[in-house]
């Protein structure tokens, strides 16, 4: 094995090269034998049923659905009906002593749910708001109901994983990091420009023309940067919630939601005006993610029942702005536009928007319970080009006049050639306190090997980190399953990720780091061989004694799909492995 040091991750990350070259031990003239590989595109789209009164609807079977793609007839492959009481508790293997995974301890047949407290779009008012009803929401939360709550805002934050105790997600609700705070998006900004439109109407036409295309700039400015850091938010919650089997449901608290996913939102356009061309593929990209991780969206108004704000009273008993005439024509355009990206964000990925009520505590539970009973309903496509077109589909019950909820479509997109990122892409992932992906899933070893000299030269990205520091052996076990191989020329089967480690202190600065891009090229013995026992990748990095969280990451640049995982460890108390040596 070589090393060759490059500089692959921005600002942090300094990183190493590794070329496993596997020699073939059979004879050259050997022939392999011939390998018949067949790829077949499955689409299972989660089907929530329900009646007038809003109950599910139960004991369907497969003759009473009809689904089209594009409008022509699918046949049925799968059909399985999912309830809340259908679920089986999940026993994870016992892992030995200072091994970790990022497989997720989640019942195979649950359908769960993603509180995602949206602070980047949310005024300040309204984000306690929704504290209160969230509050409200947990106080009456159902037995067995799994939830896990995230925070947003200059990034993605998880507050607490998935539990049914009510106690933790309270304490998570009530903790500091979920506490309001200023957003980027901030409507008072946006009103004192409108102020200043208000008075530049009584001078000169230039004047208010240049008054107007100020705001228009600066709404735009705004809405471009909440569209993208919101789309990177969605990607990583995907990435976090594929390897958990069946649907979940993401409810999300917000004033405004900057993006319209599918290609006839209304919201396209304008997005694609301040991007170009480059949010339009964040969109699709997003779209995959959160298809293949089949994750339905829940919006929720953060200012509860959506009025029309310029008729009610302010503190001092006075409509809200200086023009009371003019103003509630600038703001109902802008609810209507808010209550339609809801109702669009949430019919096309088989959701439900909450914005006619101010009762939202009870409107969540009974949508989350709503969600929890569903039909998974899998076919073949007829149409087998992957030509990277949305896919429209329909579905239909050939009896009764019921209400269903479902994914509208799908992007053909070829899943083993997706777009290169144009920057490291696990950088984003491995800052400290993100959640785990989890679309590979794999097991890490974190062992205290020896505890070098203080002039001994370090293992990492730190090269001036002091001293005394404890070696750690950091041991990637990749399943075979989590590996991409490509057949190349020469009968040999490539494959290339890149791995990653961080080390953070408890205030969230990285104290060190090391990684690499890992490429295998295997003859077919070695390729069989790694079939069998997967893929490991040994890494040494040295940390201080201090308490330390520990983020590893994955990524497959066959697939473009990743996997991290932050741990605990304190070399301080953390007994070697092995008696030091020098």
């Amino acid at each position: 094995m070589r090393n060759r040091n490059i500089v692959l991750l921005p600002a942090l990350f300094a990183v190493f090269i590794f070329q496993l070259q596997a020699q073939s031990n059979s004879n050259s003239a050997q022939k392999n034998e011939p390998v018949l590989k067949t790829t077949t595109r499955a689409v299972v789209v989660d089907v929530v049923v329900t009646t007038g009164s809003g109950m599910p609807v139960g004991r369907l079977d497969p003759r009473d659905f009809s689904i089209l793609e594009d409008g022509k007839p699918q046949s049925i492959d799968l059909f399985e009906e999912h309830t809340a009481t259908s679920a089986l508790a999940v026993a994870l293997p016992q892992l030995p002593p200072h091994v970790y995974t990022n497989e997720p301890a989640v019942a195979p047949n649950e359908a769960i749910n993603v509180l995602l407290l949206d602070s980047l779009n949310t005024e300040e008012a309204d984000q306690v708001y929704a504290h209160k009803q969230i509050v409200g929401f947990l106080g009456n939360l159902q037995p067995g109901m799994r939830v896990a709550i995230y925070t947003l805002n200059t990034g993605l934050r998880l507050l607490q994983g998935f539990t049914a105790d009510g106690a933790l997600l309270r304490a998570a609700i009530d903790s500091k990091l979920a506490a309001p705070g200023r957003t980027i998006v901030s409507r008072s900004r946006q009103d004192d420009l409108s102020d200043n439109e208000a008075v530049s109407i009584a001078g000169d036409p230039p004047s208010r023309q240049a008054e107007e295309r100020t705001l228009r700039e600066y709404t735009n400015t705004q809405q471009g940067q909440s569209a993208s850091m919101t789309l990177t938010a969605l990607q990583t919650l995907a990435r976090s919630l594929e390897a958990i089997p069946g649907r979940k449901n993401l409810i999300w608290f917000a004033s405004t939601f900057p993006v319209a996913l599918f290609p006839e939102g209304d919201n396209r356009a304008v997005l694609q005006a301040f991007h170009g061309n480059e949010l339009p593929e964040a969109l699709r990209q997003t779209v995959d993610m959160l298809t293949r991780a089949r994750v339905a969206l829940y919006p929720v108004s953060a200012r509860g029942m959506m009025d029309d704000r310029t008729m009610n009273a302010d503190s001092s008993g006075q409509p809200n702005g200086d023009n009371f005439e003019k103003n509630p024509y600038k703001e109902s355009p802008a609810i209507r536009a808010t209550t339609a990206t809801m109702d669009q964000l949430a019919t096309d990925t088989g959701g439900r928007a909450i914005y006619t009520t101010n009762e939202v505590g009870a409107a969540l539970t009974r949508d989350i319970l709503d969600g929890a009973h569903y039909y998974a309903v899998a076919y073949t496509p007829s149409n087998e080009k992957v030509d990277g077109s949305f896919r429209r589909i329909e579905v239909k019950l050939t009896e009764g006049n019921y209400k269903l909820a479902y994914r509208r479509g799908y992007y053909a997109d070829a899943g083993s050639a997706p777009a290169q990122p144009a920057s490291d892409p696990l950088a984003p992932m491995l800052a400290a306190g993100m959640p785990d992906a989890t679309e590979i899933v794999y097991r890490i070893g974190v062992t205290p090997e020896s505890r070098p000299a203080l002039a001994a030269a370090r293992a990492g990205g730190n090269a001036k980190l002091p001293g005394p520091v404890t070696r750690y052996r950091v041991l990637f076990q990749i399943p075979r399953d989590s590996v991409s191989f490509a057949a190349a020329p020469g009968g040999t089967h490539d494959a290339k990720m890149r791995v990653a480690v961080v080390a953070y202190g408890r205030d969230g600065k990285p104290v060190n780091w090391t990684g690499g891009v890992m490429a295998l090229s295997l003859k077919e013995a070695q390729y069989a061989k790694a079939q069998q026992t997967g893929i490991v990748a040994p890494m040494e990095i040295d940390l201080p004694e201090a308490e330390l969280s520990l983020a590893t990451g994955i990524w497959d640049m066959n697939t473009q799909r990743a996997g991290t995982l932050q741990v605990s460890v304190n070399p301080k108390t953390d007994a070697l492995a092995a008696p030091a040596t020098d």
